[in-house]
Formats: structure tokens, sequence, C-alpha cells
């Protein structure tokens, strides 16, 4: 059988990271698709939000130290829910909130040197990813909660949104990234990247 272009993209998709700064919607977005499109999609949670919760920490309350030390833990279970929940779930994409290139925008002297204490390279990193969705946080149009959604989140909107453009900067190398405006209504946002998501599978 011959297939359309569009459906051979689809059969290439395997990992659809949403990435974007604090407040950018991507892990009640990526629950959501998640559970709606359950016989197709696959939610890799933030493994970020886990090892802080484990700590029972945040960032800015860590010293240089504790910053390196925490990113690697969270790169180390960021690897191992892929590819966990990947073999668990065979002939289904993992949608992914966040990817394991988000640790170098929190590494105290810079991304080479994440990538240089990690042993990897960005390149490397960018292939593990079929497609790559940037949300624009909602701290961009004033709409932002900080922490009271997220205990872990330490920036305020300013922060929030210089985060989300180094995350852009970060990962707009790979081939398929994609960018999300924000939204003032979050349906309005989900229908937008259901919508990415869907032309990517084809």
């Amino acid at each position: 059988m011959v297939r359309t272009y569009e459906q051979r993209i689809g059969l290439d998709m395997k990992r659809i990271v949403l990435t974007g700064g604090p407040g950018a919607g991507k892990t009640v977005i990526s629950q959501r698709l998640a559970a709606e499109y359950a016989d197709r999609l696959v939610l890799v949670p933030e493994a970020a939000t886990q090892v802080y919760s484990a700590l029972r920490s945040r960032w800015d309350r860590l010293d240089l130290a504790g910053r390196r030390d925490v990113q690697r833990r969270i790169y180390r279970h960021q690897i191992d829910q892929e590819d966990r929940i990947a073999a668990a779930n065979p002939g289904k994409i993992l949608l992914l909130d966040r990817g394991t290139i988000d640790g170098a925008a929190y590494w105290p002297e810079g991304p080479d040197e994440y990538w240089r204490d990690l042993g990897t390279t960005l390149a490397n990193e960018l292939k593990r990813y079929d497609a790559v969705i940037w949300l624009q946080t909602a701290a961009a149009i004033r709409i932002y909660d900080g922490s009271d959604s997220n205990a872990c989140r330490f920036e305020d909107a300013d922060a929030a949104v210089r985060s989300g453009e180094v995350l852009k900067n970060l990962w707009r190398d790979h081939p398929r990234f994609l960018t999300i405006d924000a939204h003032i209504l979050l349906d309005d946002k989900v229908n937008a990247i259901r919508r990415t998501i869907l032309d990517l599978l084809g």
C-alpha cells in the first residue's frame, strides 16, 4: 500500500514533547490530551516536579551544588521514564511533559556545561524526540498563578517569560519545532495543540 506523506509522518511519530516556560499549561494540556486519545497517546509526566516533590524542595532553595545534583537526577529520571513507559506501551506515542533538554535551562553554568557534565550533546538530545511543541507561557499575557498551581514553581511572571524564551532557543533547531502562542482561555490553547498533534499524526 502506498502511503501519503501525512500518513508516513504519523508512522514516524514516537515521542512528542510539550515544552515552554512555567505557566504554559504543559501539565494540564498533556494530561487532558493523553486521556482524550488514550488509544494513541501515553503521557510521560514532568520529571522535575516528581524529583523536587520527592526531595521536598525546589530550585531556588538549593545551593549551586544542589542545583547541579537535582538536574542530574531529573535527567536520569526523564530517560528512565521515557524508556519504561515506551516499553510498557508498544504502538503508542509518548506525549511528554518536558524533555531532557529542558534541564539545560536550569544548569547554573549554562547549557554547554550541562551537556558536558551529563556526557551528552544538544544534537544527541534533539534526536530523542520526533516533534517539539513550544507553548508560550500565560505570563506573557499577564495570566499567571505562580506557585498556586505547582508548589515547585518559583518564578515570577517576568522570570517565567524569560525561562520560556531560553527553552525556545534551546529547542528551536529541532526539524519539527512548532510553537503555540498564549491564549486567554485554556480550552482555546488545548484546541490549538490538539490540532497540531493531529496534524503530526496524519
